[in-house]
């Protein structure tokens, strides 16, 4: 029988518990899939703990996962049987061994990646591509300020944007993460709470600021973000791990003409065409080693309890997966 985590309160990892499940046949736009991987990130803690309540209770978390077609819908023309796919979504229930999937939101994964690869990196790759391609475009020698420089999306981040050409300056919340940065990519690593942060910045880019920030901190660090950047430069928001920004006056805008972005995800990839564009760009950039991911972390999907445990820790970002 197929198994799943179910929520039914918030509060801390113990509630994260495996329960039976019953999996009906595929709908005609549906796939069904057997999972062998199953992503573990910092929005799931966010769902699990209730700073997110975006998942009705009781109900399943997670919202990235891989695995095998075992069987399609009378309308599904993409997808077979045996068919290695990966995926992410927004409505969740990732957390099972087994489930339905409307074929839209599915991508085959090429052989030559791996499906825990997928499960624990292709939402954050997608979202790196999103951030330099998309919303913004970075390219050879912009001068980039990028927050939680070590953590999931940060450790790609830097070693896309230093593959094309950009200068790195990561920022971090330890020594010993200053040093982690470095062998990702980071031309310089900064702290967030030192002093002299925003003169360090200053030096680097000879008093003009950084062309562009990408902060997925928040309330920790936003403030240094919005002094680093140059005239006309570009903060772009995609996170709150240390909690929601303050209000933000136009006026703060105004003194330097900045541009602010807030973007999400899954309004990029609701365009099949945008969706398909960036999927390629990420397969291109892990086929090319622009990207190199920790060694992988696996936990059995009754032990998410663990997995969480080792996110919240401030270790394991990018590399943990859940085995069914």
């Amino acid at each position: 029988m197929a198994k799943a985590i179910i929520l039914k309160e918030y509060g801390k990892s113990e509630v994260l518990k495996l329960e039976d499940i019953k999996v009906q046949k595929p709908q005609e736009n549906e796939i069904s899939i057997k999972q062998t991987a199953i992503g573990v990130h910092f929005h799931d803690v966010y769902v699990r703990s209730g700073l997110y309540k975006t998942l009705s209770l009781p109900g399943i978390p997670g919202l990235e996962a891989a695995g095998i077609v075992e069987e399609v819908g009378k309308k599904v023309t993409n997808f077979k049987p045996g068919d290695k796919v990966g995926y992410i979504t927004k409505n969740y229930g990732a957390y099972t061994s087994h489930r339905n999937l409307d074929h839209k939101i599915a991508i085959k994964i090429p052989k030559n990646i791996s499906a825990e690869l997928i499960a624990t990196n292709f939402s954050r790759a997608i979202t790196v591509q999103m951030l330099m391609e998309e919303v913004t475009n970075v390219k050879a020698n912009d001068i980039i300020l990028i927050t939680a420089v070590t953590g999931g999306v940060g450790k790609i981040f830097s070693q896309w944007a230093k593959s094309i050409g950009a200068l790195v300056i990561g920022s971090v919340s330890s020594k010993e993460k200053a040093l982690l940065a470095k062998s990702y990519g980071c031309d310089y690593t900064l702290i967030y709470d030192q002093p002299d942060f925003i003169s360090q910045i200053m030096d680097i880019t000879d008093g003009k600021g950084v062309d562009k920030v990408f902060d997925s901190v928040g309330k920790d660090t936003f403030e240094n973000s919005i002094k680093s950047i140059r005239a006309c430069g570009h903060l772009v928001n995609f996170g709150q791990s240390s909690g929601p920004v303050e209000p933000l006056l136009m006026s703060t805008l105004a003194s330097k003409s900045l541009t602010v972005s807030r973007p999400i995800l899954f309004d990029y990839i609701s365009n099949s065409t945008i969706y398909k564009k960036m999927t390629d760009s990420v397969f291109n950039a892990f086929e090319n080693n622009k990207i190199i991911i920790p060694k992988l972390r696996s936990y059995k999907l009754e032990d998410a309890n663990l997995a969480h445990d080792l996110l919240e820790s401030r270790q394991g970002g990018g590399s943990i997966f859940l085995k069914p």
